[in-house]
Parts: C-alpha cells; structure tokens; sequence
C-alpha cells in the first residue's frame, strides 16, 4: 500500500480541492446566519485560524515515521488504545463520506433534478468515487491536477461576471454586533474545512515524494482554497444580501442565478455546481480513502482495494438514514458537529503529539549514561 506516491504539487491540489469542499455552496449561509453582514470579515479570520490547525497537522507528521496515522497510533497507544483511536478515525472518515454523499443528493435533488430519487444519484456518484479510489491515490492525484485549472478558470469567470452586481452596502454596518458573532461564525468555518483534514495524514508523509517540502506547501494550498471561500463569501454579502444568504440552503447556487450579461448570458449556475461538485469528489474520495486504508491497516490487508465496492454500498444506505430530513440536518450542523469535528480534528491530534513528544523524551533519558 506503500507504493502510491505522490509530488508535492498532487499533494497541493489536493488539499487545495479538500479545503473548498462543501464549503464554496453551503457554508457562506452559515457564516451570514451568525455574523450577519459581518460573514466576509468572519471568512477571513477562520482562514487565518485554519493555518493554524495546519501547524498542528505539520508538527505531527514530523513526528510521525513512515506511516500512516493509523498505524502511528498503534505504536504510539499501544495495542488496544491504539486499536480504539484507529476505529475513531475510521468511524470520523466513514461519517464524513455519507454525510457528504448526502449532501449530494440533496442538492440534485432539491435544485437540478427534483423528479429523480436521490438513492439513485447517490449510488451513481458514489460509483465514481469508488471507481477512482480502486484506481489509485497517484491517479487521483494527476486527475485533480488536470481539473484544478479548468476550476481556476471557471471560477474566476463567474467573478468576473458577478462584479456588476456587486452593492458594497449590503455590507455596512461593518463590525455592528461586535466580534464574538464573527469568532463564532469562523469557528464553524474552521470545523469544516480544516479540522476534517486530519484525514490527510493518512497520506502525509507516507504517500508524500518529499515530506519537507509538503509542509510547506501546506500552508499555501490550504491559503489558496482559503481565498475561494473568502470570495463566494465576499460575493454572497455584496450580492444577495445578508437575509437572502442566510436563508438560503445553497446561496452560492442562488448566487450565480443573478448573471445577467446583456440578457444572452444568463442562468449558467450549472458552473457553480460544476465547481462544487470537483471540490466534493476529491474531498469525498480523501475521506472514503482514509476509512478503507484505515480498515485495510487494522485488519493487516496487503490492499485495500477489495473493500472499496462493499464499503461503498454501505455508505450508500448509511447516507440515505445519516441525517433523516433537512431540519434535522441543519440542527446537527449547528450544534453537534462543531464540537465533534474538534474532538477528532483538534483535541485527538492535540493528545497525540503530546504522547509523542513525552514518550521521545523518555527514550532519550533512557539512552542518556548513568
């Protein structure tokens, strides 16, 4: 399983589409929910917040041999406590794939395809993220390399296309509800798309052709997908407005609804979903590599590839019950996820790297003479 390597400009574009993910449609309504008009000075200070869950991650994988972090956590707990951190991460990646596979059909179904059963859309995607998965981490990779132009692009052609319908004062009153609407809303931001990357170490530094330098590149890919989020949310404040953003499910979508130029190019939001859906299926499929890698390395399997397809229609039922409705769902978000995403993506790296330095620190002492 050691044999798919990756550069450090695969590894890059990875972390880049992992850090867009869901949250370039969804979570622009959830900073405006909290921070108002406030959502874009939110946006950036969760960017800045994320960087440092990034050293966290770094120094970490510094310490971390080669190996995975599944395999870290056996030699660092020991068996049995090792065993019941690896299942945590496993059960972490496993929740994270259903609930994105979710949110998938959701969206299809809510907003582009309203007759078809979102069971069959979930199937058909999930398909395709166990088709590249079978295929390799190092095919991932080249093809997220050969999308993140075209998104690049498609991107910045929306912008361009959105700058006439830009209204600065939707934005103002800068700073009316003071900052703690704005920590709390980039708190949320940071749940999302940062504390999840805990996932990556199951790729950083054993998959990885030049660890040093990946994390160093790190830090400007998660800075890079920072600025998409930063801009779609900038966007959703100056165009939409703060009550239209914060009551809409995919304000981004909605977002692109208002392009209007000269009355021929109109209603092309189907770019906007196009974006997300690139950022979705590279997250997906980091995340569904980190549970079956993870069972993989539990269970002493030479591959992880015969788990794909039954693990993938597991998680094609589990995302069918995950969340059973839309309010249901946007309780959890609000509530329940930001405190469980710390647990796993702050508090459990946290501990690990404490172990890992008191226990380098007893081997040394007992290598010092007496």
């Amino acid at each position: 399983m050691r044999e798919n390597i990756i550069s450090v400009r695969q590894f890059s574009v990875l972390i880049a589409f992992y850090t867009v993910g869901t949250t370039i449609l969804i979570i622009p309504g959830g900073l405006a929910t909290d921070a108002k008009q406030d959502a874009w000075i939110a946006s950036i200070v969760g960017v800045a917040s994320m960087l440092l869950v990034v050293l966290l991650y770094n120094s970490l994988s510094k310490r971390i041999p080669n190996m995975s972090l599944v395999q870290y956590s056996d030699v660092l707990f020991g068996k049995w406590a090792g065993k019941a951190v690896s299942l945590l991460l496993v059960f972490f990646s496993f929740i994270g794939t259903a609930t994105l596979l979710f949110y998938v059909g959701n969206f299809m179904t809510t907003q582009v395809m309203p007759d078809t059963p979102i069971q069959f859309i979930n199937m058909l995607f999930m398909s395709i993220v166990v088709m590249g998965l079978r295929l390799g981490l190092e095919t991932l990779a080249r093809a997220a390399e050969i999308f993140f132009p075209w998104f690049v692009l498609l991107f910045f052609v929306l912008f361009l296309f959105l700058m006439p319908e830009i209204e600065l004062q939707k934005m103002q009153p800068v700073l009316e509800n003071g900052t703690k609407p704005i920590l709390k809303a980039a708190l949320s931001l940071v749940a999302t798309a940062s504390f999840t990357q805990i996932v990556l170490l199951m790729i950083i530094p054993v998959h990885v052709s030049n660890p040093d330098k990946a994390r160093k590149a790190y830090y400007i890919a998660t800075m890079i997908g920072g600025v998409f989020i930063i801009l779609v949310t900038f966007l959703c404040i100056s165009v939409l407005g703060v009550d239209t953003t914060s009551r809409n499910m995919y304000p981004s979508y909605a977002l692109t609804k208002k392009i209007s130029i000269g009355h021929f190019v109109e209603r092309i939001e189907s770019l906007m979903a196009g974006l997300w859906f690139m950022s979705i299926y590279f997250k997906m499929t980091l995340y569904f590599y980190g549970c079956t890698i993870g069972i993989a390395q539990m269970l002493k399997l030479k591959d992880y590839r015969p788990l794909c397809l039954p693990l993938g229609m597991i998680v094609v039922v589990f995302s069918l019950v995950v969340y059973p409705n839309v309010t249901y769902m946007a309780r959890w978000d609000s509530t329940v996820y930001i405190p469980y995403a710390a647990t796993v993506g702050l508090l459990l790296p946290l501990l690990m790297l404490v172990f890992s330095k008191v226990k380098g620190r007893r081997r040394r002492q007992a290598k010092l003479p007496r």
